[in-house]
This record gives structure tokens, sequence and C-alpha cells, in this order.
């Protein structure tokens, strides 16, 4: 028994080695000039050309507080660099009545896939949804037949196939902890204390993720980012 615990504390010991910090921020400081949109921490939105320049987002007493602009002609993206395979990205949200928050991994140097979207989990109150983008919607020749008006069973399976969602009951307005673990084909999202859930699909996989978006439709509070490499 005592060989086993011995060797069972080793191999978390060795696996915790393998985790390598990447990326973190508390969101602990406010904008150069009130007004203005200044994320810092090399943080980057869409308002510039998406929000004709409008603030969108927010650093509100220790957050990131995100708002699409009534001029706004697409959903709130904020971007951050990072590169990994596999990796694991932990934040705090908060979300109103019909809030959503996407956590979209791209990789813009893949040129098969519209604007580099491989995979994204996104929550709501009432649901957590795996997708991978890279061989389902986001891929440029599924996404030109969609936009054609395609609307026949194959595509329409094809499609059902690269997403799965699970139900919440998450109480709005309050703080939640997210948690996605990208493994080979395999995304786990948990959220707070709740059973892990997971989807895999081939576009998970792909090998290198070189930036995570928030993806925001119409409100989200963000905190305590933390984005760690696996591989």
């Amino acid at each position: 028994m005592k060989n086993l615990l011995i060797f069972l504390t080793l191999s978390l010991s060795l696996r915790a080695d393998f985790i390598t910090p990447v990326f973190s921020d508390d969101f602990s400081r406010d904008e150069a000039t009130p007004g203005k949109e200044d994320i810092g921490n090399g943080w980057t939105s869409n308002s510039a050309w998406r929000a004709k320049g409008h603030q969108q987002v927010d650093l509100i007493d220790g957050h990131m507080h995100v708002t699409k602009h009534a001029e706004a002609d697409h959903g709130v993206a904020i971007f951050h660099n990072v590169e990994f395979q596999d990796g694991i990205v932990e934040l705090r949200f908060k979300l109103g009545e019909g809030d959503d928050l996407g956590v979209d991994f791209v990789d813009r140097e893949l040129k098969t896939v519209h604007a580099g979207h491989l995979c994204i989990a996104r929550v709501t109150n009432e649901a957590v949804t795996i997708t991978d983008s890279k061989t389902g919607g986001m891929d440029n020749e599924i996404r030109a037949r969609r936009e054609k008006g395609d609307k026949s069973p194959e595509l329409a399976a094809l499609l059902k196939s690269k997403t799965k969602s699970f139900k919440l009951d998450l109480k709005p307005n309050e703080w939640h902890s997210m948690n996605i673990k990208v493994v080979g084909d395999q995304m786990t999202v948990r959220i707070d204390d709740l059973e892990a859930v997971s989807f895999s699909s081939e576009g998970i996989a792909h090998p290198t993720k070189r930036m995570i978006t928030l993806a925001v439709n119409k409100s989200a509070n963000v905190d305590d980012v933390k984005v760690s490499k696996l591989k």
C-alpha cells in the first residue's frame, strides 16, 4: 500500500510538471482613457471594424464587462494570442437573462476554415455546447453550401454530428467558474462543481491553437482568465 501511494504521488507530480502556464489576467486595472476601449495585457477586439469603433469592452470593478453595441454588425470578439496543441482555459463568468459566452479556439494560419475557427465551448445559463467548427460549420466548403441555401438531410446530419449540448440550470447574474480542457480530439467542460461534460470530434485535435477568442452575442462579464499548455 505504501509503495502504491508513493507511485501515485510521483505520478501526480510528473503530470503537474507537464502543465505549463501560458497566460493569466485578473483585469485589476482601468483604461488609460475613460470611455475608450483599452483592454490591455495583449487583448484586442473587433470593435474597431464591427462596431464602428464604439467601446464594447469595459474594465469595471476588476473584471471585463462586454456589451454588444447597438451599431455593431457582429457579436463581440475579444482576442488573445496563445499557442498550444492540448491545453486548459479557466475563467469566471456572469451572464444575465439571454446572455451567452463562447470560448473559441482559433488558428488563423489555417485557410481551409472561415477565420481560423477550430472549436468552441459556448455557455448560457441553460446549457453548455461544444462544437467542432473546423470540420463542421466553419469549413469553407460547408459554409459555402450553407450560404447557397443547402438544406439537404446529408448536410444537416453532418452538422448535427459536429456539436453536442448539455443542459445547465445556472442562476443568472451570479459568478460561475468554467474549466475547458482540450486533449487530442476531446474537449471537456466543467461548470462550477458540476459533473464535467465531454465531446470528441476530429477538428478539436487540430495541432496548433494559436489564439483564444471570447465571443459574446449580447452581454457577459468575465474575470480571472488562465490559459495553460499541456502539449
